[in-house]
């Protein structure tokens, strides 16, 4: 037998093994089996996760399976899939025998026929087109529901919907450029203003992330701004984030109705905390506009906030009422679906690697509040007292069953 060295006992007496404390290190860790199906939903071309958070993923020790296509919208291939260390499906039905179902939309209902009893869905829920069924579904199947919309990050604050309001303030001056351009059919005038020439009067209706990220291309464009909002303090923070002595009053006034009747493009971009957005704008308010001028409802995913919104598509976005140009898109980030992709995927790789590390779902419910309050239904159970009301249904309060677990 080879002649012992010595070596181990001395790192052993200075304290340099240090396998004990690998070990501990991962006792709490579990491995998450994470199926992404493609994307069904109208006009959806995001994914959840990138190739390369992917294969972070893998390389931390989770399986993720992906529906072939899925990642083609948003100009990702089964290839860079597979080379990041995904398992590629060529069956919806076998992605959905995966844990965790990462999507971008809600369930549609051919996809409730693939869900295991059990399994944890995360997605969007787009409150305005859910239906009591839709949930009842969920909680026959026992299904552990979480809205990206509601999850919040450790200050309060909620990291997707910031993200996809980011994306869509620096699109929708691009949205309203195109409306009123001549090759459109629009008015024919620049977004903004040039020397000599009398400067776009833009009114932004709403004074949070989208608004912010709206003026700050509106401004540089030299645009006349006017933000409204019913919250003072918002409109502060706005002028603050915003950096510039910009024009803001309350939406509780009759300067409103001036506002939009000189117009040339009116924003949208109200949102509220318990998914239903206000109507502000009345049918008789947009009649007073002016011809070929431009409403464009952001929040018409949540109901929309001109009397005269009707939901359209990205193959047809726009439409016309008292000869004012519509555009009612609901997934406006879709229109840049790889940075929206990419935008997701970071906020979920994050996600996924800390659940990973708490000890799967539902250890990571009830250790993190703000996790928490992502989650509507709970293994059979309505968890959100706001869609409890809605729908007439009864809910558990996740708290009292966290205090019940200990």
């Amino acid at each position: 037998m080879p002649q012992s060295t010595g070596f181990k006992e001395i790192l052993a007496q200075t304290g340099f093994q240090t396998q004990e404390a690998l070990v501990w290190t991962k006792q709490n860790a579990k491995s998450l089996f994470i199926g992404i199906p493609k994307e069904v939903s109208m006009q959806e071309r995001r994914v959840s996760l990138t190739p390369s958070a992917v294969g972070l993923l893998v390389r931390n020790g989770h399986q993720v399976l992906i529906e072939t296509g899925a990642g083609n919208g948003a100009k990702f291939t089964d290839n860079q899939y597979s080379d990041a260390g995904g398992q590629i499906s060529y069956t919806t039905e076998e992605v959905f025998k995966s844990d965790v179902i990462l999507k971008v939309q809600p369930l549609t209902d051919s996809e409730f026929e693939y869900l295991n009893n059990g399994s944890t869905v995360i997605s969007a829920l787009n409150m305005p087109r859910m239906t009591k069924e839709y949930f009842e579904k969920l909680n026959r199947k026992k299904i552990t529901g979480l809205c990206y919309e509601y999850i919040e990050d450790n200050i309060g604050g909620m990291p997707i919907i910031r993200a996809m309001s980011e994306i869509a303030g620096s699109t929708v001056m691009l949205i309203a450029a195109e409306c009123l351009s001549s090759a459109n059919n629009g008015m024919g005038v620049i977004l903004g203003g040039i020397t000599g020439v009398p400067p776009t009067k833009v009114v932004i209706l709403g004074a949070g992330t989208v608004s912010e990220y709206t003026a700050r291309i509106a401004i540089g464009l030299g645009a006349d701004l006017k933000v409204f909002d019913k919250d003072i303090y918002k409109l502060q923070r706005l002028k603050y984030s915003v950096g510039q002595n910009i024009y803001t009053c309350i939406i509780d006034s009759n300067i409103l109705t001036q506002a939009i009747s000189e117009a040339d493009v009116v924003i949208g971009a109200l949102r509220s905390e318990d998914g239903f957005t206000p109507c502000i704008v009345t049918e008789e308010m947009v009649s007073i506009m002016k011809p070929d001028s431009v409403i464009i409802d952001v929040c018409i995913d949540q109901g929309g906030c001109f009397e005269t919104s009707e939901m359209t598509t990205h193959d047809n976005p726009i439409y016309r009422k008292h000869d004012v140009i519509h555009y009612c898109v609901p997934n406006i980030p879709s229109r840049v679906a790889h940075t929206a992709t990419q935008a997701l995927s970071n906020i979920f790789t994050s996600f996924l690697l800390k659940t990973g590390k708490t000890g799967g779902i539902e250890e990571a419910i009830f250790a993190n509040k703000s996790f928490m309050k992502g989650v509507y239904t709970y293994k059979g159970s309505l968890t959100n007292a706001n869609i409890a009301k809605k729908f007439g249904m009864n809910y558990k309060d996740l708290s009292l069953l966290s205090a019940a677990r200990f």
